[in-house]
């Protein structure tokens, strides 16, 4: 007999005027015929939040597909998700006792978070993430009988002061409601303390409220989810948890901690760049994007990297590279202490430019539009280089418009790389000396150079040489499955 027809539980219940064996499989199945005769069917693990009982009824609170004509487990996720509620009276106070007791025990053999820590940004991308909890993400919670402590950031950096001092103790999770810069904040914060090697354990999620949502994007579109607050509220309801590689990006005594993107060219220039053009929205960036490539930048400079396998023969030998990688110098005396790994003795390789665009990708999407690195893994221990160095202005519209789409771009103008470290020499722009160029990673400006926007502002980095490395697996997600 297969598993999925051993029964866990059977019981007689009423519902919708009707009488029904209510039953819960040994793989979390509930059935049961509504009305006496439609035969209904819903996932305790993936589609059932929660439930409660008041006299001999019991209230299954669930998140199903909508319109779906009847509700089962494994449902299309093309479409929204709606909260349904599905009532049934026991007929007896055993069957009462026995179902709640074994429903109860299914959910708590899921390991789902019981209390969450909640960062809300109230001033990412349309400025709309508070009303989004409100309406959308704590009816979930609280539907899955979640609970959780609150926290609107202020300022910039102040989900980093938290997760630098918080109690994690008394969490399962520490959730995002924001884009990916508050959760990029968050690990930030999370290194940074003592026992930081436990607090990259505590998992992490996102809730798509920004102006990218790379993050959440590619852990969502890698089970063709969509991105939206509750596909994402689920993920981090049902629990399921996977490990992150995070890039430690260093110079000198300054080290900032990625886990999203780094990039330097065209791509940053109109991260950063678009900024002025805010007012327009989110089009600010194809506006701008149109603009930067009819006058279009290239950019000297050189890019060293340890290859990943497949990529070996990529770029000229140059093992004078590591010489030239110099050691992380953390002054803090605790926290993570960087990458440990030896470098000495790896295939250093080399690309000269000039440079169009250098990118470097954690994950698949840059944002909810940019699909840059297709094949690039969460847990792989490499980042994805995407390079394009000569490229013909019609070629780079149909390259960046594909990008925007979603699509995987297959270009004889775009080099892919898998790469466990990076030396990032950047130089001046080709047209003019005294211009130089702006590197950012996870929306954090690390460096600006001589002549570009707003280069009197204080960065994090100076527009010189910057070391990458990744480690693999250090923190850790909610993801759907």
């Amino acid at each position: 007999m297969e598993q999925q027809h051993l029964l866990s539980v059977s019981d007689e219940v009423f519902v919708n005027g009707g009488k029904s064996s209510l039953t819960l499989s040994v793989d979390g199945i509930l059935q049961w015929l509504d009305g006496g005769l439609i035969r209904r069917c819903l996932s305790v693990e993936k589609e059932v939040l929660g439930f409660s009982k008041v006299g001999r009824l019991i209230t299954i609170r669930a998140l199903v597909q909508t319109g779906a004509d009847r509700f089962c487990f494994g449902s299309s996720a093309e479409g929204c998700l709606t909260r349904k509620s599905f009532v049934f009276e026991a007929v007896t106070e055993d069957s009462l006792r026995n179902l709640c007791e074994k429903i109860q025990g299914y959910i708590d053999s899921l390991g789902r978070p019981k209390k969450l820590f909640i960062f809300v940004n109230p001033f990412g991308g349309r400025k709309s993430a508070s009303k989004m909890f409100t309406n959308d993400i704590k009816p979930i919670l609280e539907d899955a009988n979640i609970e959780y402590t609150l926290q609107e950031t202020r300022y910039q950096l102040h989900a980093k002061e938290v997760s630098c001092s918080l109690d994690l103790t008394k969490y399962d999770g520490i959730i995002c409601v924001s884009g990916d810069g508050i959760l990029v904040e968050v690990v930030n914060g999370l290194l940074e303390r003592k026992d930081w090697a436990v607090a990259l354990k505590m998992p992490l999620g996102v809730i798509p409220a920004g102006t990218g949502n790379g993050m959440i994007k590619s852990l969502l579109d890698s089970v063709n989810q969509p991105c939206t607050p509750a596909h994402a509220t689920l993920a981090v309801v049902r629990g399921h948890k996977r490990s992150l590689d995070v890039a430690t990006i260093w110079q000198g005594e300054t080290a900032f901690f990625s886990v999203l993107m780094l990039a330097w060219g065209l791509v940053s220039d109109i991260d950063i760049e678009s900024e002025k053009y805010r007012w327009m929205g989110s089009a600010r960036i194809d506006f701008y994007a149109l603009k930067r490539i009819l006058r279009l930048r290239k950019y000297n400079g050189s890019i060293c990297f340890v290859p990943g396998p497949g990529f070996e023969d990529v770029g000229e030998s140059n093992d004078s590279c590591v010489d030239s990688m110099e050691p992380l110098i953390v002054p803090r005396q605790h926290g993570y202490q960087g990458p440990n790994i030896d470098l000495k003795n790896l295939n250093w390789r080399k690309i000269e430019g000039p440079f169009v665009s250098v990118w470097l990708h954690n994950v698949p999407w840059g944002a909810e539009n940019t699909m840059a690195a297709p094949d690039a893994k969460f847990e792989d221990g490499y980042l994805d280089l995407i390079i394009v160095r000569q490229c013909p202005k019609l070629a780079l519209l149909s390259l960046m418009s594909e990008l925007n789409n979603g699509g995987h771009v297959e270009s004889p103008y775009v080099v892919y790389i898998k790469v466990k470290a990076v030396i990032l020499e950047p130089g001046p722009r080709t047209d003019d000396s005294m211009k130089e160029g702006i590197i950012d990673s996870d929306g954090e400006v690390l460096a600006r150079g001589k002549g570009t926007y707003k280069c009197n502002l204080k960065s994090l980095m100076a527009y010189d040489k910057i070391q990458v490395v990744v480690d693999q697996g250090l923190a850790t997600l909610f993801t759907p499955i």
